[in-house]
């Protein structure tokens, strides 16, 4: 399996429905994108402090890293990205298999 893990820091302007919707169109992509298997995000929540910037995190689970490379090309990926993007001032992705 592989994990997808990713960090948004959302522009200022960014309203938490704003925010609510783009995590909304993202789950979604579970069940039509073959081999999504989870998807799950939040705020950060740590008294370490350590997060520079960014205000939210995500993890997807992939079934194998083929699945994983052929979510980075797949439409709804692509149109989910065309929703998220224009509100990010940063984000980092990393993956790393399980």
């Amino acid at each position: 399996m592989t994990r997808h893990f990713g960090m948004f820091q959302f522009h200022p302007e960014v309203t938490p429905a704003q925010i609510d919707h783009c995590f909304a169109e993202m789950r979604a992509m579970v069940g039509r994108i073959p081999g999504l298997l989870t998807f799950e995000h939040g705020p950060y929540d740590s008294p370490e402090g350590l997060a520079d910037g960014f205000t939210h995190g995500f993890i997807m689970t992939f079934d194998s890293n083929a699945s994983r490379d052929a979510y980075l090309p797949h439409p709804e990926h692509e149109r989910v990205r065309q929703i998220v993007v224009p509100n990010l001032a940063r984000v980092v992705v990393f993956d790393f298999a399980i």
